[in-house]
């Protein structure tokens, strides 16, 4: 797959997931300046955007093959807090109320990019930025330094 374009900037245009399962999708999506249907197709396995959703070393992937070098952890407040104040990471939010299966966010100037902010009423989705960060991260997707 040949590499995109960086989106250095990274425009805060929030970018509304498209199926149920692909907060994912969005996140990539607005990470690499690209509307939600181009960035599905950085994923190896689109029909996951409607079914399980995506692992986090599977949005690592289609960030890769976006030309972005990112790499996962469980997410410790000791070694990764200062990674959630830079713009591009994403994290993962354990499973709540709001989000039954967890939801991925995406750190943008304003705040964080929710890609379903009005979960779970499916027509319309809406996304925003919203400043606070939701949820208990488990799990973040940061820049290889």
């Amino acid at each position: 797959m040949a590499l995109l374009k960086r989106n250095p900037s990274l425009q805060s245009i929030p970018v509304p997931q498209e199926h149920t399962m692909g907060c994912a999708v969005a996140c990539v999506a607005a990470r690499c300046g690209l509307n939600y249907q181009k960035g599905l197709r950085l994923f190896s396995r689109a029909q996951n955007a409607w079914t399980r959703g995506y692992y986090c070393g599977e949005v690592v992937q289609a960030l890769r093959n976006a030309g972005f070098r990112y790499r996962y952890d469980p997410y410790d407040h000791d070694a990764h807090h200062r990674f959630l104040s830079r713009v591009g990471t994403i994290i993962f939010i354990d499973p709540d109320r709001s989000y039954p299966v967890g939801h991925y966010l995406l750190r943008v100037p304003e705040g964080w990019m929710n890609s379903w902010v009005n979960c779970p009423r499916i027509l319309p989705v809406q996304a925003a930025v919203q400043r606070k960060r939701i949820g208990k991260t488990s799990f973040i997707i940061y820049e290889a330094e």
